[in-house]
């Protein structure tokens, strides 16, 4: 019987990548929605879904050649079988080949009908990681296929790409309908979205090749300067991607700036009362960036600024002159903090701050229940100057009065859909609250050029007069007694002490002692120490009890979870010991550390951790023994650990770089930065283009 002819595929567009995959000869209504699941719905999606790494396939190794650590494949004959139920199943498969030397294949999980492939005398060809065994090298679950006797030894003609994929889809049916969308790959003069000129400027080869190679690397193609992600057609890509993210951010903020905001002026009564009553003089930087969000606020578009700085550099103090100049203008500011300590923290920094100026100050979190739920939201509609509390802020029901400020601290740890809930609540027509965004994170230059694009950033960069630098060593677990003893003559001198675990609940997969275990430990070795507990688990007020009894110094030692993270003022507080610190990121032992040195005594940090250390984890706890500075600390998270992680949960869709890394190609953020300016000036048409390829269906938070 004739086979049928391939379904031709339907004329293309204007622009030929906006081709459906449907329209591809094998893709029907099921394919299709598991594509769309990766946001593979035309084809110029299926051209940029690039490689996450490749195998050389393109030859085949001697067993004889094999080195532990290599990645090969090779060709053999099976000589023996072995089925093996020591602990756990286990099927033991050797191979050798021309070369007369033996090479084992391990497999844990496998079935019957697998174990009868793997007969005696039946030819493999396998492809693996070459490891050391007990007796020979090995392979642990290779890729494999069954080889006729007479077939020949034919090897693939390229390096094989991998990709990203999805249950339902294998990687040879995606690769195939890769292949089969590049064969339609139209020339550089339609391909092309930036213009000659640009490319021209900034030395940009072409896109098609560019493509062609990621996706087909030849066989004598640098595997690992691919893995590196250093070849000259990677880095052509990785100059397009930056560049739509940037114009992606930039294109967000003239959207968000196209709707009007309040003008706050004020006439500065209560900021002059306010700093009157203060115990110290705020720092120079706290007053520049103070003069820079009061400037924008006195705008009729709203504000979009980012305030980062160390922890402790007095972010709250610039929060609240915002929020008084609000006062002033008589609109009201919401203050939404990502936890209930903090929150708390927050609210009581500011009822005891605005009291005396006669600002009514609320406080809504999900705990409060009952006549105070329902005195709160009273007070949010009509009188209240100043809200704070967590995501409840932003719930139904909660409706303010004339909501002109929004402050949002931390806010990598809210969702997109979570900041715009809060936004809308003081939205009037096409009016919305001016926005002010807080971070104790510092963001690296590199990182903020690029994710921060569509917010002005403003960094408060000198610590309050009276901080004490912190003295940080590590010391191995074994040495434990060495530490207790530590506290002990802390706290005996009048000092006061933290030990934060980062577990609350035994666990034998993670060495690490949990907060529960450990308090009794501790407990027991200091009987003379009144001693403190909090984690996550406790009910908020027993958690604020033991917070207020410790801020009172009826405690001398709080053991605690990274809960008290942010948010935990306790000037005499003098000693943190961190449990497990190898398996924290140095944002986080950092923000853990700026909870000592708060006073005037000299101030220590022990980072306990369990021999032997990674590389990775060695190279973070050097970092923090060197240095206290926050930017210094935060550019070497970023190369350690990338963005996404730097940055925490933005949900924005705008990080999720498919082959760009912003520590490695910081290089070309500047020439980035200069083409996306040229291009919103010149050829604006080609800015949606660039996106729609580029990001693609992140685009539905353009409102954000």
């Amino acid at each position: 019987m004739p086979r049928a002819a391939p379904r031709a595929v339907s004329p293309a567009p204007a622009d030929p990548g906006a081709t459906q995959v449907s329209a591809l000869p094998g893709v029907g209504p099921a394919l299709a929605t598991v594509l769309e699941r990766l946001g593979l719905t035309h084809l110029q999606n299926l051209w940029f879904h690039l490689p996450l790494r490749y195998e050389d396939k393109t030859r085949l190794t001697p067993i004889r050649d094999l080195r532990a650590g290599d990645t090969a494949q090779v060709q053999g004959r099976i000589e023996a079988v072995e089925k093996g139920f020591r602990y756990r199943p286990q099927l033991r498969v050797a191979i050798s080949d021309e070369s007369r030397q033996t090479l084992l294949l391990r497999f844990f999980h496998f079935n019957n009908a697998q174990a009868s492939q793997l007969a005696v005398g039946a030819r493999l060809r396998c492809f693996g990681e070459v490891r050391q065994g007990s007796n020979s090298l090995e392979m642990v679950h290779p890729q494999y296929q069954r080889v006729a006797d007479n077939a020949a030894a034919e090897v693939e003609e390229r390096l094989t790409p991998i990709y990203s994929t999805t249950e339902g889809l294998g990687q040879k049916r995606l690769a195939a309908l890769i292949e089969r969308a590049l064969t339609l790959l139209p020339a550089d003069d339609v391909l092309e979205l930036i213009p000659a000129q640009l490319r021209k400027v900034h030395k940009l080869s072409s896109l098609r090749d560019a493509l062609l190679y990621v996706h087909r690397p030849p066989p004598e193609a640098d595997l690992a300067g691919l893995a590196l992600g250093a070849h000259s057609a990677q880095q052509r890509l990785v100059f397009e991607e930056l560049l739509t993210q940037h114009l992606s951010l930039k294109r967000l903020r003239a959207q968000l700036r196209r709707h009007a905001a309040p003008v706050l002026h004020g006439d500065g009564k209560l900021r002059t009362r306010f700093l009157a009553q203060l115990p110290f003089t705020p720092t120079g930087a706290q007053q520049r960036v103070a003069a820079e969000v009061a400037r924008d606020m006195a705008q009729p578009q709203p504000m979009l600024r980012l305030v980062q700085g160390d922890v402790g550099s007095g972010k709250t103090l610039v929060a609240a002159l915002a929020a008084l100049i609000a006062a002033e203008a008589g609109f009201q500011t919401a203050l939404m903090a990502p936890t209930e300590l903090l929150a708390e923290q927050h609210f009581r920094n500011f009822h005891k701050w605005m009291t005396p100026l006669g600002i009514e100050v609320v406080w809504l979190a999900g705990k409060l229940k009952g006549r105070a739920r329902t005195a709160a939201l009273a007070g949010i509609a009509s009188t209240a100057q100043i809200a704070i509390g967590t995501h409840a802020l932003m719930q139904e029901g909660v409706t303010f009065a004339n909501l002109g400020l929004v402050v949002i601290d931390e806010q990598h740890r809210f969702g997109v859909h979570q900041r715009l809930a809060l936004r809308d609540k003081g939205r009037d027509a096409d009016t919305v609250p001016h926005q002010l965004v807080l971070t104790a994170t510092p963001i690296p230059r590199t990182l903020a050029m690029t994710a921060y694009a569509d917010l002005d950033v403003s960094a408060i960069d000198e610590l309050p007069p009276g901080r004490t630098p912190v003295t940080t060593v590590a010391i191995a677990n074994r040495r434990r007694a060495e530490v207790v003893e530590r506290v002990r003559v802390a706290c005996a001198g009048g000092r006061q002490a933290y030990w934060v675990c980062t577990l609350i609940e035994e666990s034998e997969q993670l060495q690490a002692q949990a907060a529960e275990v450990t308090f009794v430990e501790l407990t027991a070795a200091l009987p003379q120490l009144r001693i403190g507990l909090v984690h996550g688990r406790l009910k908020p007020a027993e958690k604020q009890a033991v917070m207020d009894a410790f801020h009172a110094g009826q405690l001398a030692l709080i053991v605690a979870t990274t809960v008290i993270e942010v948010g935990v003022d306790v000037p005499n507080a003098s000693l943190m010991i961190i449990e497990n610190a190898e398996r924290l990121g140095l944002a986080q032992l950092h923000q853990l550390r700026g909870r000592v040195g708060r006073g005037s005594a000299e101030s220590s940090c022990v980072f306990l951790y369990q021999a032997p250390l990674s590389d990775m984890a060695r190279q973070r706890l050097d970092v923090l023994r060197e240095t206290s500075d926050g930017f210094r600390i935060a550019e070497k998270d970023l190369e350690l650990r990338g963005p996404g992680e730097v940055l925490g949960t933005r949900q924005t869709g705008q990080l999720a770089l498919r082959i760009a890394d912003l520590a490695r190609d910081a290089h070309l953020l500047p020439a980035v930065q200069r083409a996306g300016s040229a291009m919103l000036r010149e050829h604006p048409q080609l800015v949606e283009r660039l996106i729609a390829r580029w990001v693609g269906h992140a685009e539905r938070y353009a409102g954000a």
